[in-house]
Order: C-alpha cells, then structure tokens, then sequence
C-alpha cells in the first residue's frame, strides 16, 4: 500500500525516540512552548502535518525575486520523500541529521522523511559551521547547503552519503568533497518541486532526474519539468539547460542572469564556476549597462578592497574578462544565506 500522510513509519525516531501520533503531537506543543527558535520552527511543522488538511502552505527562499507563499499537497510531499529514498536507497533505521532551517521545505522534507521512511533522526540547530554536530557519531543521511560544507570540511567524513543543494556547488568546493569519504551528490530543486527533482554526484557534468520525473527544455531552452506525482501542473523554470538524455541534463545558468556583451550570450553562473577554484572569498558575476557593449561583466567580491592577480582570470574567454570589479564589505544576503545579486548591485548604484 502506497504510504500517505496519515500514516507514519513504525520505525522512525526523532532524537533517539519514537512516537505515536499523540507524542508527536505533545512534542510538538512542548517546542513551540518551550522550544528555542529552530525548535519552535519544527513544532510548527509538525502541527500543519498533523492537521487533517491535505494541502500546506509553503515559503519560497526568495533566491530570484521576491519570496511568497505557495500552496503543496501533503502526499505530494510524500511522494517526494519516496522518490528520495528510492534514489538514494535510503532504508528504515537509516540515521540521518537535521541541521536545516524548518520554516523552508528543505528542513521539512528532513522531517517528512523521517516520517515516511522510517529514519532515525537527530536535530541540532542550523548553523554555517555545524558546530553542535556530536563528534563522535556517524550517520547515514544528510542535507547541506554550500556554506555548510564549505566551513565543514572537516566534519563530513562523519556522513555515508550527503546531498548539497540550495545553491550550486562552487569549482574549489567541488574539489575538496571528491577528495572524501562520503557519497556526496550535488541536487537540483525548488520550493516548487518539493526540493529536489535530480541530483549528480560531485564532479560529474550532468544531473540525473528522480523516479517518475520527466524532463525537457522550452523555447527558451529553459528546464521544463513534469512530475505529476508532485505537482498536477507541468513547472516551467528559469533554469537554461542541456537535454543530455531522457533523464539526464545539463545546468547553465539562470535565463533571468544571462549577460548579453557585445551580443555575446554569457552565463555568469559558468564564468563563476571558473573563477571559484582561485577565489575563496564569497563574490559574483553580473551585468551592467554599458554604452558600447549593451551589457558589461563585472566581479563583485565580499570584504574589504584587495589587489586582484590577473592570474585569476587566465582561464574566461575575451567576453568572460569582468570590466569593472568592486568590492562590498558584508553581501545582503536571503534568509538562507544565498546572496541576493539585485539588493547588492542597488548597494554599489549599478
């Protein structure tokens, strides 16, 4: 029988212990009575799923424009909790972390898992650098973002299999994870697909698509995504990609980023990815007016004004080469830590 979410599996734990359906839901009531702010994030969650009402009203990160609520059945959430379990084979009794924000749906796919699949999960309060991360114990399972990984390193041998999503995974980052351990995987995804509809493991070029998602690219050459287990309406995205296969593509970038030079078309997302093994600081690419070109490539870069080595630069085409680089001592930032590229140019004037 299909699960639903009515239904829980009889094998997952939350920090160390079951419960039944009134246990989940004192646990819940405890949290966000008692609980600090990430706690009181997950009581919340707990009580929409309970709730008998099929559908659940979600938060999008705001990465590309304004955030807004948008409306997710719950079994479709199950069905993406299934897809990921078949995908990664995760098993009932699996170990797995929470160390994500649960009003976004990264944190509560965490939880909708553990639910569905049978997980045995632990809870410790988001943070960059995982520091409430026990040292001494190993898991199964773990969802990151960028930043966690990139200021982890250390930490995540600790993890059989991680995926890394929320952002692209930067060309250094990259290098570092291929040197682990651990079975790390680099997804793709949105609030509107139910966090991630494929994944690739670290280094390799094209993302696979999830059971029962079907793929395929508009006029724009934009991602175009049809999973009816997930959404009854096919989702059409910004994303510029290569059809590699029936279930395989490649990312390029952002259509509402592409940077027209000189009446060149350029993906800043590409030209980061280059620059991302001699640059650790955090920066990006983005194009300006200009009178000549139409569009300009600048750098900017997070902290104090440095001098830049043309060295960095060896590897962009002639159109790649940044006009203009300027520097902004602390980025605005989204409330997951994505840097918002439109806030930071109306910073610097641009």
């Amino acid at each position: 029988m299909l699960p639903t979410f009515h239904n829980f599996h009889n094998s997952f734990k939350i920090n160390g212990d079951h419960f039944d359906r009134a246990g989940l839901f004192d646990l819940a009531y405890s949290y966000i009575k008692e609980g600090v702010e990430f706690e009181k994030e997950i009581g919340i969650f707990i009580l929409d799923w309970l709730d008998p009402s099929e559908t659940i009203i979600l938060q999008t990160s705001g990465t590309t424009g304004t955030p807004k609520l948008i409306s997710i059945t719950k079994q479709a959430m199950v069905e993406s909790a299934l897809a990921t379990a078949n995908f990664f084979n995760l098993h009932p009794g699996d170990k797995a972390l929470l160390c994500l924000p649960s009003r976004y749906i990264a944190g509560k796919m965490m939880l909708v898992r553990t639910f569905i699949i049978g997980l045995e999960l632990d809870i410790i309060p988001s943070s960059s650098t995982l520091d409430y991360l026990s040292k001494n114990k190993e898991y199964d399972f773990v969802a990151l973002v960028p930043l966690q990984a990139q200021q982890s390193i250390e930490k995540l041998s600790q993890f059989k299999k991680i995926i890394i999503g929320g952002a692209p995974v930067s060309g250094l980052l990259s290098k570092q994870l291929q040197c682990l351990p651990s079975e790390i995987y680099e997804t793709y995804g949105m609030t509107e697909t139910i966090t991630h509809i494929a994944a690739k493991r670290v280094g390799a070029d094209d993302f696979n698509v999830l059971p029962n998602v079907k793929i395929s690219n508009d006029d724009r050459n934009c991602l175009v995504v049809n999973a009816p287990s997930i959404s009854e309406n096919t989702i059409i995205t910004n994303d510029i990609i290569e059809v590699t296969s029936p279930n395989t593509f490649k990312w390029k970038g952002r259509y509402d980023h592409v940077i027209n030079s000189g009446g060149v078309k350029l993906f800043p997302e590409q030209i980061e990815a280059k620059l991302s093994l001699y640059l650790s600081q955090p920066f990006f690419i983005a194009g300006v007016a200009d009178d000549t070109l139409g569009q300009k490539v600048i750098l900017v870069i997070e902290g104090e004004p440095v001098a830049i080595k043309d060295e960095i630069f060896k590897d962009l085409e002639k159109f790649e080469q940044p006009k203009a680089i300027y520097f902004i001592p602390k980025f605005i930032r989204t409330e997951t830590d994505k840097i918002n590229i439109n806030k930071n140019l109306l910073l610097l004037g641009l």
